[in-house]
């Protein structure tokens, strides 16, 4: 495991990762002694608590379409209808709930002055694909019906997401980009967000393999997960075997390292040559190559459509790559992005915001320019 020079305060995310290392020890011995599984005692460790009440904050949990979400309103009188935001939380869809994320939604709600709803999807394994991306479009669809008991403007409404639920806010944008029953959102915010599966080999996955707090074999793991409700094959997908020479063809105007500013890639790179394609792990995964769940893959016809958008990308970050390619894509196909960088940021350092002491100077800063894109809008 590797801790980047360039971090601020090291010896804190030291701790974060031998937080993170002895949990999975942990989880793995309650596993084989049949107590509970690894993912179960994870889940566990990392619900978060119940937060007293806020004086600035109406908070309420409700049903939309039947999925829980939790809605967030400002106490203070306003002018006019305020901005609505959408929140699909992070936690590669196997983890994460409304209390994990409860302080990083309150904080959005109370300093941008909007009304947020925090969804919580169906997770996985439990759940497979398309679940988590169903609940979180029906959830945002039954917003947007009933969107005058909130006091939101219907023509201010905004998806957004971290890591997979980054992904989900942009799965979300593509399919409502070519509706016409429903308002256009206003813009889509994507914190450092999964958007595919096709290759594990790009530079920020070999530059970043063993940063916390997400490692290249994790991120294979979540994305199996989510699709099969398991992890097999893990390693052919990491070699990127699971895809058919000609389809690794089709999308590489899409997904390759020559999309990616060559500043990204002078910490050490060695690419990886895909390894033979292999038919029968194809037919076992080949549903990651469905927009929905890999977004990088929609076509220009749907990207032409999509609306404003805020793309959050850390330096030691496995994901990175997702976000600079995905921004290119936007830029290519007209949609206007404003583009953060944190230099000094790892993946899920926004959902450690004031979280048991873990919080980071990059984290505050990643979430203060969230809260003032959206006040730009």
């Amino acid at each position: 495991y590797d801790i980047p020079p360039g971090v601020n305060q090291p010896a804190k995310l030291r701790l974060v990762l031998a937080v993170l290392l002895a949990t999975a020890a942990l989880g793995r011995i309650l596993e084989k002694t049949g107590l509970c599984s690894q993912i179960t005692f994870g889940r566990y460790v990392r619900q978060g608590r119940k937060l007293g009440v806020d004086p600035k904050l109406f908070i309420q949990d409700l049903q939309f379409n039947k999925v829980p979400v939790r809605v967030y309103q400002p106490k203070a009188t306003s002018d006019g209808r305020r901005r609505g935001i959408i929140f699909f939380h992070g936690g590669g869809w196997v983890f994460g709930s409304l209390d994990t994320y409860e302080k990083v939604c309150r904080y959005i709600s109370r300093e941008s002055e909007s009304v947020v709803v925090s969804v919580q999807y169906r997770l996985a394994p439990e759940h497979k694909y398309p679940a988590a991306y169903e609940d979180c479009l029906n959830a945002t669809i039954h917003f947007m019906k009933n969107i005058e008991h909130y006091g939101v403007d219907p023509a201010n409404v905004i998806v957004c997401g971290d890591s997979a639920g980054g992904n989900l806010a942009a799965a979300v944008s593509q399919t409502l980009a070519g509706g016409s029953d429903l308002p256009k959102l206003r813009a889509q915010i994507l914190i450092y967000p999964g958007l595919q599966a096709l290759d594990f080999n790009l530079p920020s996955y070999h530059q970043n393999r063993g940063v916390p707090l997400l490692f290249r074999e994790r991120a294979a793991f979540f994305a199996l997960q989510y699709l099969n409700g398991h992890a097999m094959h893990m390693q052919e997908v990491l070699e990127g075997s699971h895809i058919p020479p000609d389809m690794r063809l089709k999308y590489r105007k899409w997904v390759s390292p020559d999309n990616i500013p060559e500043k990204f890639k002078v910490r050490g790179v060695k690419p990886l040559r895909p390894t033979d394609f292999i038919a029968e792990v194809f037919e076992e995964v080949k549903r990651l190559c469905e927009p929905n769940l890999c977004p990088l893959l929609v076509e220009d016809a749907i990207v032409q459509q999509l609306p404003e958008s805020f793309i959050l990308t850390c330096e030691y970050d496995v994901l990175r790559d997702d976000g600079l390619l995905y921004k290119k894509r936007l830029e290519d196909n007209g949609v206007r992005v404003t583009w953060y960088h944190l230099e000094d940021g790892f993946h899920g350092i926004i959902s450690l915001y004031d979280y048991c002491g873990f919080s980071f100077p990059a984290g505050k800063r990643g979430l203060d320019s969230i809260v003032n894109f959206l006040k730009s809008l």
